[in-house]
């Protein structure tokens, strides 16, 4: 929609819909659906991307193989463009990645690490438990510090094969890391992001390295032998930068992912008791949460030449970023969208994306989000809601609480 077709006090910037406007950092939902409704379509000029809300519109571009992503193909001076690697000598990341770079690291990747992940799900199962059965017994705690922040990270770090005593560490970087998706940083938060970069690569040169001479149980002797043996053709810095974007991304969207099912829950008692009564609606349960509330909100595609997308024509090179948010909510797919419905069948969410680029971390968090819930509401069978103010996450395009009191 042109601008002057678009409706009088709609949104006028991608940003408005991010972190960086509080209206939207509370609830960026009434936006979304004024936009769907309004202008599905929406091009901001001064961002030089495009944004769609539709389900349709949304569903077809993630899953449409011609569409390119990697940050050099962009418009000069969009927002895409502000995704490229500081450090060249990294490589990038599948996320970024496209064909034939992408097939040639992630389809090798993506075997052993659901090889990993099958393998040790009775590992992972116990992990939780475990965590949760060492949460306060009583009174009031932070869910997130005790539980959701807690339970990814050690999960990726025993995938990994990662030291579980440096934790912390691997939080802060992880935090630090993920800045990377944020295009409109700040100076502080370009030297952060620096920061958790080169000590996660200091670190993980040593840890290969060390695979390389004592294999071990874990993902990354799995792929220094894939590299020894010459199945899988990757360099030591895609390798490197590729465990660490499993490391970051598993890490901080599953703790999103934890919070927001149990914020959930617990502001739909009806829904509880109904997961409490019928605990075989486990997985339908985190889809519903992805649905509803999924940690993150956006992805993007480029246009690789002129076409028509969503009924607009649009210029190769042109950005077009998808809400995903938004799409999750198009009532011409969901029946009564704006409900949390865990017994509702509904069609397929696009919370982890679509197409070759679909989130290669999917299966693992849906195991994580499945168990906790389980888990937590058998140990805490009164667990409410303690008086507070909610913080939600402050990094653009993703969705998830800080914090999260609870009383047990």
């Amino acid at each position: 929609m042109a601008d002057d077709q678009r409706p009088s006090g709609a949104v006028q910037s991608i940003l408005e819909l991010s972190a960086f406007n509080p209206v939207a950092r509370e609830n960026p939902h009434p936006m979304l659906k004024s936009m769907r409704e309004d202008c599905p379509v929406f091009r901001d000029e001064a961002a030089k991307v495009w944004l769609l809300s539709r389900y349709r519109d949304v569903r077809e571009t993630v899953n449409d193989r011609s569409f390119v992503r990697h940050p050099t193909k962009a418009e000069e001076g969009s927002l895409s463009a502000r995704f490229v690697e500081q450090r060249e000598d990294r490589g990038t990341s599948i996320l970024f990645l496209d064909d034939p770079d992408h097939a040639r690291i992630r389809q090798p990747l993506a075997k052993a690490f659901y090889a990993r992940i099958n393998a040790m799900r009775p590992q992972i199962e116990a992990m939780i438990d475990d965590i949760i059965d060492k949460a306060p017994v009583s009174g009031t705690f932070d869910l997130m510090a005790e539980i959701a922040v807690p339970v990814p990270v050690m999960v990726i770090a025993r995938i990994l094969g990662v030291d579980e005593d440096r934790l912390d560490d691997f939080r802060q970087w992880s935090e630090e890391v993920i800045l990377g998706l944020n295009p409109v940083r700040t100076p502080e938060e370009d030297e952060a992001l620096l920061h958790g970069a080169y000590a996660l690569d200091a670190y993980f040169v040593e840890l290969m390295e060390a695979r390389r001479k004592a294999p071990q149980d874990d993902l990354v002797s799995d792929m220094v032998q894939l590299q020894a043996s010459g199945e899988a053709d990757i360099s030591d810095g895609e390798l490197r930068n590729n465990l660490e974007a499993l490391l970051v991304g598993g890490n901080l969207t599953t703790t999103d992912l934890i919070g927001n099912g149990v914020w959930l829950f617990l502001t739909n008692p009806g829904q509880l008791v109904t997961f409490r009564d019928n605990p075989g609606l486990a997985s339908a349960a985190v889809e519903e949460v992805l649905r509803f509330e999924a940690p993150v909100s956006i992805t993007s595609r480029i246009l690789p030449d002129d076409r028509e997308v969503g009924g607009c024509p649009m210029k190769a090179r042109q950005p077009v970023w998808m809400s995903l948010a938004g799409a999750n909510r198009d009532p011409d797919v969901f029946e009564a969208p704006e409900v949390f419905d865990i017994t509702h069948k509904r069609a397929s969410h696009v919370a982890f994306g679509g197409g070759p680029h679909i989130c290669i971390g999917a299966p693992l968090a849906r195991i994580e989000a499945r168990h906790v819930y389980l888990k937590l509401f058998e140990r805490y069978p009164n667990l409410k809601l303690a008086e507070q103010e909610l913080s939600w996450r402050s990094l653009p395009f993703f969705r998830g609480l800080e914090r999260l009191q609870v009383e047990a």
